[in-house]
């Protein structure tokens, strides 16, 4: 099976972060968050990938070029204008016609089996399965409810076929498998949203949509609320870190588990790191600082008596001496 990753998008709700970063760079754990997806499919020998991108395109594209060193093979699809999750499915036809394909957002991290989610696919006769879960964010999206075999009855932009009050609610993971027949049903060369445009269509057509229910891991980390909690969730063990790499030695700083330490940081005897704190590589923290509950990228310096928490800071944000950052992102004017 072939996937796609959509991957164009501004990463608006991670700004300022994502103003210079495009979000497939953004770090987890110290590696940007598009090696975590490659991670997971070429696990299960997913190889054949087509990734999209518009915002900052050359700085992903240098890291990752044809996919090689990452064990994949990588098409990559330019947008010159965003063209919305459909639109890009749409320009990236070419590479993914010939059978049923996966899609999946780059913002999220999951524990899932994808040949599983195929099995369901063929057995259900379906030419669109949306991998759901149960319970998550209903706040942050209407959901979609399903019948007892599974079928999608309704989804935004759908009347509901059920009976009034079926329990059987779900938030979409932003993965399904698609059949090729769905390139017939989006226009090309204009912005387009398979939830907003396609899909709601499909399933007032009569076409069998089915929901594959996800009862593993599964995150979307594309708010900073979230982004520091999969790290949290990798720290502790509920989420599984696929390729971890070993923290570097704290010195004599007080450390209060879990904590992870990127590479060449240098830390104050006197500093007291974590819990639930996470270093970039270059990293200085400075005498009696304070960190906890916070993500830090690459060369992030915190100066003397400095109180840090529950925050994410970008690459080369200075924390002044002093200074107390609490539930804040920051990113580096440079």
């Amino acid at each position: 099976m072939k996937a796609m990753i959509l991957a164009a998008g501004f990463g608006t709700r991670l700004r300022p972060l994502t103003l210079t970063v495009p979000k497939p760079m953004v770090p987890v754990m110290n590696r940007p968050l598009l090696e975590h997806s490659l991670d997971l499919l070429r696990e299960q020998r997913i190889t054949d990938l087509t990734i999209n991108l518009h915002h900052l395109p050359e700085k992903v594209i240098a890291h990752f070029r044809e996919g090689g060193g990452f064990g994949v093979h990588i098409n990559w699809s330019q947008e010159d204008a965003i063209l919305g999750t459909a639109g890009g499915i749409k320009q990236a036809e070419r590479f993914l016609d010939d059978a049923p394909f996966l899609v999946m957002n780059s913002d999220v991290v999951a524990d899932i089996d994808f040949e599983r989610v195929l099995a369901f696919h063929q057995e259900k006769g379906s030419v669109l399965t949306l991998v759901l879960k149960e319970g998550d964010s209903p706040e942050a999206c209407d959901p979609i409810e399903i019948d007892d075999t599974g079928r999608i009855v309704h989804m935004p932009g759908v009347p509901s076929t059920s009976a009034l009050g079926l329990p059987h609610r779900f938030t979409f993971t932003g993965i399904q498998i698609m059949d090729p027949m769905i390139f017939d049903r989006i226009p090309g060369g204009v912005f387009s949203g398979t939830t907003s445009d396609v899909f709601p269509q499909m399933i007032a057509d009569g076409l069998p949509v089915y929901g594959y229910i996800h009862e593993d891991y599964w995150i979307d980390i594309g708010q900073p609320a979230s982004y520091r909690r999969i790290h949290r969730d990798l720290l502790d063990g509920t989420a599984r870190w696929r390729h971890p790499e070993r923290s570097a030695d704290p010195g004599r700083a007080t450390l209060i588990p879990p904590v992870h330490i990127g590479k060449d940081c240098t830390i104050a005897d006197s500093a007291q790191l974590g819990p639930y704190t996470v270093l970039g590589d270059g990293c200085v923290v400075g005498e009696d600082v304070r960190v906890d509950n916070t993500v830090c990228w690459k060369r992030v310096t915190l100066q003397q008596g400095a109180a840090v928490s529950h925050s994410i800071l970008g690459d080369g944000v200075t924390v002044p001496a002093g200074e107390r950052c609490e539930d804040q992102t920051r990113a580096s004017k440079a």
